[in-house]
C-alpha cells in the first residue's frame, strides 16, 4: 500500500480543526467526530503510517488520537499500533511517548516520559508523578524529546499566560 494523498489531506483538514477548535473557532465538526473518523480509519488502514500519509499525516492522526480524551478504550488500541508502527520505523517515537503518558495519566498511573503537565501555583507540574525520574531525560532522548528542564522552560511560559489548564 502506498502514499494515499486523499487519507493524508483528511488526517491534514482534521488536524486543522482539531487546532483550531482549541483556539475557540467553531468547527464543522466535533472531537468526538473526529476521533470517530480516526476509529474508522484505523480500522480500515491499521495506524496511518509514514508510507502511506508521511509523516505529517502519522503526525495529525496521533493529534486526534491524543485529544479523544472521551474515549479512553481507543486511545489504549491507538497507542498498540502506534507502539507497532514505531517498532517498524512508520511512525514518531515522540508521538508515542506523548501517548503513552496521556493514557498513563488518564488511568492514573506514574507517566514514563514527564510530557502530561498542568499549571500549578507556581509553574508546571506534572498531572502524574513521572516513573524513575532520574531516568526520564534518557527515556526523552530516546523518544527524540528534549530534556525535561528545558520542556519546563516551555510549559512555564505557557503557565504564565493560562489558567490552570493541562498542558500538552
Amino acid at each position: 500500500m502506498g502514499f494515499n494523498k486523499v487519507l493524508h489531506d483528511e488526517l491534514i483538514g482534521m488536524l486543522e480543526r482539531d487546532q483550531a477548535a482549541l483556539r475557540g473557532i467553531p468547527q464543522t465538526d466535533t472531537p468526538e467526530q473526529r476521533t470517530a473518523r480516526l476509529k474508522e480509519i484505523v480500522q480500515e488502514y491499521g495506524w496511518p503510517t509514514f508510507d502511506l500519509v508521511g509523516k505529517d499525516g502519522e503526525n495529525a492522526a496521533w493529534l486526534i488520537a491524543q485529544h479523544a480524551d472521551l474515549d479512553l478504550a481507543f486511545q489504549q488500541e491507538a497507542l498498540e499500533l502506534l507502539r507497532a508502527a514505531v517498532a517498524d520505523g512508520q511512525a514518531s517515537p515522540g508521538n508515542l511517548a506523548y501517548l503513552e503518558d496521556r493514557v498513563a495519566v488518564a488511568k492514573g498511573e506514574p507517566q514514563t516520559y514527564g510530557t502530561q503537565m498542568r499549571c500549578g501555583a507556581d509553574g508546571p507540574v506534572p498531572a502524574t508523578p513521572i516513573r524513575d525520574e532520574a531516568g526520564v531525560d534518557e527515556r526523552r532522548a530516546t523518544a527524540g524529546l528534549q530534556p525535561l528542564a528545558a520542556y519546563l522552560d516551555e510549559m512555564a511560559a505557557i503557565c504564565a499566560e493560562s489558567d490552570d489548564q493541562p498542558l500538552d
